[in-house]
Protein backbone atom coordinates (compact mmCIF):
# COMPACT_ATOMS: atom_id res chain seq x y z
CA UNK A 1 0.00 0.00 0.00
CA UNK A 2 2.83 2.40 0.90
CA UNK A 3 4.51 1.73 -2.45
CA UNK A 4 1.23 2.41 -4.28
CA UNK A 5 0.87 5.74 -2.45
CA UNK A 6 4.45 6.62 -3.39
CA UNK A 7 3.77 6.04 -7.10
CA UNK A 8 0.62 8.18 -6.95
CA UNK A 9 2.62 10.96 -5.28
CA UNK A 10 5.31 10.77 -7.97
CA UNK A 11 2.73 10.92 -10.78
CA UNK A 12 0.97 13.82 -9.06
CA UNK A 13 4.17 15.86 -8.66
CA UNK A 14 5.18 15.32 -12.27
CA UNK A 15 1.66 16.07 -13.52
CA UNK A 16 1.75 19.40 -11.67
CA UNK A 17 5.05 20.30 -13.33
CA UNK A 18 3.76 19.33 -16.77
CA UNK A 19 0.49 21.26 -16.36
CA UNK A 20 2.37 24.45 -15.56
CA UNK A 21 4.83 24.23 -18.46
CA UNK A 22 4.49 26.14 -21.72
CA UNK A 23 8.00 25.78 -23.17
CA UNK A 24 9.26 22.37 -24.29
CA UNK A 25 12.97 22.51 -23.39
CA UNK A 26 12.36 23.91 -19.91
CA UNK A 27 9.54 21.56 -19.03
CA UNK A 28 11.47 18.46 -20.12
CA UNK A 29 14.52 19.41 -18.06
CA UNK A 30 12.39 20.04 -14.95
CA UNK A 31 10.42 16.80 -15.31
CA UNK A 32 13.56 14.75 -15.93
CA UNK A 33 15.24 16.15 -12.80
CA UNK A 34 12.11 15.48 -10.76
CA UNK A 35 11.80 11.93 -12.14
CA UNK A 36 15.36 11.02 -11.21
CA UNK A 37 15.00 12.56 -7.76
CA UNK A 38 11.81 10.69 -6.81
CA UNK A 39 12.84 7.34 -8.32
CA UNK A 40 16.41 7.28 -7.01
CA UNK A 41 17.86 6.90 -10.50
CA UNK A 42 20.93 8.99 -11.33
CA UNK A 43 21.09 9.67 -15.07
CA UNK A 44 18.53 10.41 -17.75
CA UNK A 45 18.08 12.01 -21.12
CA UNK A 46 15.28 12.73 -23.56
CA UNK A 47 15.50 12.63 -27.35
CA UNK A 48 12.84 14.41 -29.39
CA UNK A 49 12.61 12.67 -32.76
CA UNK A 50 11.14 14.02 -36.00
CA UNK A 51 9.09 11.82 -38.37
CA UNK A 52 12.10 11.69 -40.72
CA UNK A 53 14.27 10.20 -37.95
CA UNK A 54 16.27 13.32 -37.08
CA UNK A 55 16.69 13.68 -33.35
CA UNK A 56 17.76 16.29 -30.84
CA UNK A 57 18.91 15.91 -27.24
CA UNK A 58 16.14 17.93 -25.61
CA UNK A 59 16.97 17.31 -21.94
CA UNK A 60 19.72 15.66 -19.93
CA UNK A 61 20.47 15.13 -16.26
CA UNK A 62 23.72 13.95 -14.65
CA UNK A 63 25.23 12.34 -17.75
CA UNK A 64 28.59 10.66 -17.12
CA UNK A 65 31.62 12.46 -18.59
CA UNK A 66 31.86 9.81 -21.32
CA UNK A 67 28.55 11.10 -22.72
CA UNK A 68 28.68 14.78 -21.75
CA UNK A 69 32.13 15.66 -23.09
CA UNK A 70 32.49 18.22 -25.89
CA UNK A 71 29.04 19.72 -25.20
CA UNK A 72 27.40 16.26 -25.30
CA UNK A 73 28.75 15.46 -28.75
CA UNK A 74 28.60 11.66 -28.10
CA UNK A 75 24.84 12.07 -27.50
CA UNK A 76 24.16 14.31 -30.47
CA UNK A 77 25.87 12.38 -33.27
CA UNK A 78 25.55 8.90 -34.70
CA UNK A 79 22.85 6.34 -34.12
CA UNK A 80 22.00 4.01 -31.24
CA UNK A 81 19.83 0.99 -30.64
CA UNK A 82 17.01 2.78 -28.85
CA UNK A 83 16.60 5.40 -31.61
CA UNK A 84 16.85 2.67 -34.27
CA UNK A 85 14.07 0.69 -32.59
CA UNK A 86 11.93 3.81 -32.30
CA UNK A 87 12.40 4.73 -35.98
CA UNK A 88 11.74 1.16 -37.10
CA UNK A 89 8.44 1.10 -35.22
CA UNK A 90 9.61 -1.59 -32.79
CA UNK A 91 9.50 0.53 -29.63
CA UNK A 92 5.91 0.48 -28.39
CA UNK A 93 6.33 0.38 -24.62
CA UNK A 94 8.95 0.59 -21.88
CA UNK A 95 11.81 -1.81 -22.62
CA UNK A 96 13.35 -3.44 -19.57
CA UNK A 97 17.04 -2.88 -20.31
CA UNK A 98 18.99 -1.83 -23.35
CA UNK A 99 22.77 -1.97 -23.32
CA UNK A 100 23.82 1.52 -24.28
CA UNK A 101 25.67 1.62 -27.59
CA UNK A 102 26.97 5.10 -26.83
CA UNK A 103 28.50 3.82 -23.56
CA UNK A 104 29.97 0.81 -25.37
CA UNK A 105 31.50 3.13 -27.97
CA UNK A 106 33.05 5.22 -25.18
CA UNK A 107 34.58 2.09 -23.61
CA UNK A 108 35.92 0.87 -26.96
CA UNK A 109 37.59 4.23 -27.42
CA UNK A 110 39.09 3.77 -23.93
CA UNK A 111 37.05 6.61 -22.46
CA UNK A 112 36.38 4.91 -19.15
CA UNK A 113 34.63 7.81 -17.42
CA UNK A 114 31.17 6.21 -17.57
CA UNK A 115 30.54 6.37 -13.81
CA UNK A 116 29.39 2.77 -13.82
CA UNK A 117 26.49 3.38 -16.20
CA UNK A 118 26.19 0.48 -18.67
CA UNK A 119 22.44 0.03 -19.34
CA UNK A 120 19.28 2.10 -19.44
CA UNK A 121 15.54 1.68 -19.68
CA UNK A 122 13.92 3.20 -22.77
CA UNK A 123 10.35 4.49 -22.96
CA UNK A 124 8.61 6.04 -25.99
CA UNK A 125 6.95 9.43 -25.50
CA UNK A 126 3.54 9.37 -27.15
CA UNK A 127 0.02 10.73 -27.01
CA UNK A 128 -2.39 8.37 -28.70
CA UNK A 129 -0.89 7.43 -32.06
CA UNK A 130 1.39 10.46 -32.19
CA UNK A 131 5.02 9.89 -31.19
CA UNK A 132 7.45 12.55 -29.99
CA UNK A 133 10.64 10.78 -28.90
CA UNK A 134 12.10 8.64 -26.13
CA UNK A 135 12.92 8.87 -22.44
CA UNK A 136 16.04 7.03 -21.23
CA UNK A 137 16.94 6.54 -17.55
CA UNK A 138 19.54 4.53 -15.72
CA UNK A 139 21.83 4.23 -12.72
CA UNK A 140 25.35 2.87 -12.09
CA UNK A 141 25.51 -0.93 -12.14
CA UNK A 142 21.71 -1.19 -12.58
CA UNK A 143 21.03 -3.87 -15.15
CA UNK A 144 17.42 -4.70 -14.40
CA UNK A 145 14.14 -2.81 -13.95
CA UNK A 146 11.22 -4.47 -12.21
CA UNK A 147 7.84 -4.56 -14.01
CA UNK A 148 6.46 -2.05 -11.49
CA UNK A 149 9.31 0.36 -12.28
CA UNK A 150 8.67 0.04 -16.02
CA UNK A 151 4.94 0.61 -15.51
CA UNK A 152 5.70 3.81 -13.57
CA UNK A 153 8.11 5.01 -16.26
CA UNK A 154 5.49 4.28 -18.91
CA UNK A 155 2.87 6.31 -17.03
CA UNK A 156 5.27 9.23 -16.70
CA UNK A 157 6.22 8.99 -20.38
CA UNK A 158 2.54 9.10 -21.31
CA UNK A 159 2.12 12.23 -19.17
CA UNK A 160 5.09 13.84 -20.92
CA UNK A 161 3.73 12.91 -24.35
CA UNK A 162 0.33 14.37 -23.51
CA UNK A 163 1.97 17.60 -22.31
CA UNK A 164 4.03 17.83 -25.52
CA UNK A 165 0.84 17.38 -27.54
CA UNK A 166 -0.85 20.15 -25.53
CA UNK A 167 2.07 22.54 -26.07
CA UNK A 168 2.15 21.69 -29.77
CA UNK A 169 -1.57 22.38 -30.15
CA UNK A 170 -1.18 25.67 -28.26
CA UNK A 171 1.65 26.72 -30.59
CA UNK A 172 -0.47 25.85 -33.64
CA UNK A 173 -3.35 27.89 -32.22
CA UNK A 174 -1.07 30.85 -31.54
CA UNK A 175 0.45 30.58 -35.00
CA UNK A 176 -3.00 30.49 -36.57
CA UNK A 177 -4.02 33.61 -34.63
CA UNK A 178 -0.76 35.34 -35.58
CA UNK A 179 -1.24 34.48 -39.25
CA UNK A 180 -4.81 35.81 -39.18
CA UNK A 181 -3.61 39.06 -37.59
CA UNK A 182 -0.74 39.41 -40.08
CA UNK A 183 -3.20 38.91 -42.93
CA UNK A 184 -5.62 41.45 -41.45
CA UNK A 185 -2.87 44.06 -41.08
CA UNK A 186 -1.62 43.42 -44.60
CA UNK A 187 -5.15 43.81 -46.01
CA UNK A 188 -5.80 46.99 -44.02
CA UNK A 189 -2.51 48.55 -45.10
CA UNK A 190 -3.06 47.56 -48.72
CA UNK A 191 -6.68 48.69 -48.88
CA UNK A 192 -6.29 52.00 -47.05
CA UNK A 193 -2.82 53.50 -46.64
CA UNK A 194 -1.43 51.96 -49.81
CA UNK A 195 -4.31 53.30 -51.90
CA UNK A 196 -4.06 56.76 -50.31
CA UNK A 197 -0.36 56.99 -51.11
CA UNK A 198 -1.00 55.86 -54.66
CA UNK A 199 -3.70 58.52 -55.05
CA UNK A 200 -1.39 61.15 -53.57
CA UNK A 201 1.33 60.23 -56.04
CA UNK A 202 -1.07 60.50 -59.00
CA UNK A 203 -2.44 63.83 -57.75
CA UNK A 204 1.05 65.25 -57.29
CA UNK A 205 2.02 64.19 -60.79
CA UNK A 206 -1.09 65.80 -62.22
CA UNK A 207 -0.33 69.01 -60.30
CA UNK A 208 3.20 69.07 -61.65
CA UNK A 209 1.92 68.73 -65.22
CA UNK A 210 -0.47 71.68 -65.00
CA UNK A 211 1.66 73.97 -62.79
CA UNK A 212 2.98 77.04 -64.60
CA UNK A 213 5.49 78.32 -62.06
CA UNK A 214 8.78 76.43 -61.70
CA UNK A 215 8.72 76.54 -57.88
CA UNK A 216 5.19 75.13 -57.77
CA UNK A 217 6.05 72.41 -60.30
CA UNK A 218 9.12 71.48 -58.25
CA UNK A 219 7.01 71.28 -55.09
CA UNK A 220 4.52 68.90 -56.75
CA UNK A 221 7.38 66.74 -58.05
CA UNK A 222 8.89 66.64 -54.56
CA UNK A 223 5.53 65.53 -53.13
CA UNK A 224 5.31 62.87 -55.81
CA UNK A 225 8.79 61.57 -54.96
CA UNK A 226 7.91 61.44 -51.26
CA UNK A 227 4.68 59.58 -52.01
CA UNK A 228 6.52 57.08 -54.21
CA UNK A 229 9.13 56.50 -51.52
CA UNK A 230 6.44 55.99 -48.87
CA UNK A 231 4.58 53.69 -51.26
CA UNK A 232 7.70 51.55 -51.73
CA UNK A 233 8.23 51.30 -47.98
CA UNK A 234 4.58 50.39 -47.46
CA UNK A 235 4.79 47.63 -50.07
CA UNK A 236 7.91 46.28 -48.35
CA UNK A 237 6.03 46.25 -45.04
CA UNK A 238 3.08 44.43 -46.59
CA UNK A 239 5.55 41.92 -48.06
CA UNK A 240 6.99 41.28 -44.58
CA UNK A 241 3.48 40.67 -43.24
CA UNK A 242 2.85 37.83 -45.66
CA UNK A 243 2.23 34.35 -44.23
CA UNK A 244 5.29 32.67 -42.72
CA UNK A 245 7.21 30.61 -45.26
CA UNK A 246 6.62 33.02 -48.14
CA UNK A 247 9.39 35.46 -47.20
CA UNK A 248 11.43 34.56 -50.30
CA UNK A 249 8.55 34.10 -52.71
CA UNK A 250 6.14 31.36 -53.72
CA UNK A 251 8.44 29.16 -55.82
CA UNK A 252 11.21 29.29 -53.23
CA UNK A 253 8.70 28.41 -50.50
CA UNK A 254 7.32 25.42 -52.44
CA UNK A 255 10.81 24.19 -53.30
CA UNK A 256 11.77 24.40 -49.64
CA UNK A 257 8.61 22.60 -48.55
CA UNK A 258 9.19 19.86 -51.14
CA UNK A 259 12.78 19.44 -49.97
CA UNK A 260 11.56 19.09 -46.38
CA UNK A 261 9.23 16.28 -47.53
CA UNK A 262 12.06 14.54 -49.37
CA UNK A 263 10.74 15.45 -52.83
CA UNK A 264 12.76 16.74 -55.79
CA UNK A 265 10.97 19.58 -57.61
CA UNK A 266 11.61 20.50 -61.21
CA UNK A 267 10.44 24.09 -61.34
CA UNK A 268 9.54 26.20 -64.37
CA UNK A 269 8.50 29.85 -64.07
CA UNK A 270 7.19 31.91 -66.99
CA UNK A 271 6.58 35.63 -66.73
CA UNK A 272 7.16 38.00 -63.84
CA UNK A 273 5.38 36.48 -60.86
CA UNK A 274 4.10 39.36 -58.74
CA UNK A 275 0.86 38.28 -57.12
CA UNK A 276 -1.76 39.83 -54.84
CA UNK A 277 -1.26 38.61 -51.26
CA UNK A 278 -4.46 36.57 -51.05
CA UNK A 279 -3.71 34.82 -54.36
CA UNK A 280 -0.14 34.02 -53.35
CA UNK A 281 -1.26 32.65 -49.98
CA UNK A 282 -3.93 30.48 -51.63
CA UNK A 283 -1.39 29.03 -54.08
CA UNK A 284 1.02 28.42 -51.20
CA UNK A 285 -1.60 26.46 -49.22
CA UNK A 286 -2.75 24.56 -52.31
CA UNK A 287 0.87 23.75 -53.21
CA UNK A 288 1.57 22.47 -49.71
CA UNK A 289 -1.44 20.14 -49.85
CA UNK A 290 -0.54 18.92 -53.34
CA UNK A 291 3.09 18.18 -52.43
CA UNK A 292 2.01 16.39 -49.26
CA UNK A 293 -0.30 14.22 -51.39
CA UNK A 294 2.59 13.45 -53.75
CA UNK A 295 4.70 12.36 -50.80
CA UNK A 296 1.98 10.16 -49.28
CA UNK A 297 0.32 8.62 -52.31
CA UNK A 298 2.31 8.86 -55.55
CA UNK A 299 5.16 6.47 -54.75
CA UNK A 300 7.47 8.94 -56.49
CA UNK A 301 9.89 11.61 -55.26
CA UNK A 302 10.11 13.63 -58.48
CA UNK A 303 7.49 16.34 -58.92
CA UNK A 304 7.07 18.96 -61.64
CA UNK A 305 5.91 22.46 -60.75
CA UNK A 306 5.15 25.20 -63.24
CA UNK A 307 3.99 28.74 -62.54
CA UNK A 308 3.08 31.23 -65.23
CA UNK A 309 1.24 34.48 -65.88
CA UNK A 310 -1.03 34.55 -68.93
CA UNK A 311 -3.71 37.11 -69.86
CA UNK A 312 -4.23 38.51 -66.36
CA UNK A 313 -4.34 35.13 -64.72
CA UNK A 314 -1.86 32.94 -62.85
CA UNK A 315 -1.60 29.24 -63.66
CA UNK A 316 0.04 26.73 -61.33
CA UNK A 317 0.46 23.10 -62.38
CA UNK A 318 1.80 20.37 -60.08
CA UNK A 319 2.23 16.88 -61.50
CA UNK A 320 3.90 13.56 -60.76
CA UNK A 321 4.35 10.30 -62.66
CA UNK A 322 3.27 8.17 -59.73
CA UNK A 323 0.56 5.66 -58.95
CA UNK A 324 -2.45 7.88 -59.67
CA UNK A 325 -5.98 6.72 -58.87
CA UNK A 326 -9.43 6.24 -60.37
CA UNK A 327 -11.19 9.56 -60.90
CA UNK A 328 -13.96 10.58 -63.26
CA UNK A 329 -13.97 14.37 -63.52
CA UNK A 330 -17.37 14.34 -65.25
CA UNK A 331 -19.09 13.17 -62.07
CA UNK A 332 -17.80 16.26 -60.27
CA UNK A 333 -17.13 14.47 -56.99
CA UNK A 334 -13.75 15.22 -55.37
CA UNK A 335 -12.43 11.99 -53.75
CA UNK A 336 -10.67 13.44 -50.67
CA UNK A 337 -10.89 16.30 -48.19
CA UNK A 338 -7.44 17.54 -49.19
CA UNK A 339 -8.38 17.81 -52.86
CA UNK A 340 -11.70 19.40 -51.94
CA UNK A 341 -9.83 21.98 -49.85
CA UNK A 342 -7.66 22.84 -52.88
CA UNK A 343 -10.75 23.16 -55.06
CA UNK A 344 -12.57 25.35 -52.53
CA UNK A 345 -9.56 27.67 -52.10
CA UNK A 346 -9.31 28.06 -55.87
CA UNK A 347 -13.00 28.73 -56.43
CA UNK A 348 -13.14 31.23 -53.53
CA UNK A 349 -10.92 33.44 -55.74
CA UNK A 350 -13.06 32.82 -58.85
CA UNK A 351 -10.49 30.36 -60.12
CA UNK A 352 -10.65 26.97 -61.81
CA UNK A 353 -9.41 23.70 -60.32
CA UNK A 354 -8.70 20.81 -62.71
CA UNK A 355 -7.62 17.34 -61.59
CA UNK A 356 -6.29 14.75 -64.04
CA UNK A 357 -5.31 11.27 -62.90
CA UNK A 358 -5.66 7.58 -63.61
CA UNK A 359 -4.09 4.42 -62.16
CA UNK A 360 -0.34 4.10 -62.88
CA UNK A 361 -0.39 7.29 -64.99
CA UNK A 362 0.35 9.90 -62.38
CA UNK A 363 -1.60 12.90 -61.12
CA UNK A 364 -1.76 16.48 -62.32
CA UNK A 365 -3.57 19.43 -60.78
CA UNK A 366 -3.99 22.72 -62.64
CA UNK A 367 -4.98 25.87 -60.77
CA UNK A 368 -6.02 28.97 -62.69
CA UNK A 369 -6.79 32.18 -60.77
CA UNK A 370 -7.57 35.60 -62.32
CA UNK A 371 -5.39 38.48 -61.12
Amino acid sequence: MEKHHSEIRILKEIAELLNEGTEVQGILSEVLAKLLHVTGLTSGWIFLIEPDGKYVLAAKENLPPALSRNECKPMCTGDCWCIDRYNNGRLHKAINIIECKRIETALLEKRNDTNGLTHHATVPLRAGDEKFGILNVGAPDKTHFEPEELALLESIAFQIGTALKRIKLTEVEQETALTAERNRLARDLHDSVNQLLFSLSLTARGGAEIAKEADLKETFLYIQDLAQEALSEMRALIWQLRPRGLENGLTSALNGYGEMLGLTLQTEVNGVISLPGKVEEALWRIGQEALANCKKHSGQTNVELSLSIERHRVIMVISDCGLGFNYDGKQGRIPSLGLKSMKDRTESLNGEFVLQTSPQKGTKIRITIPI
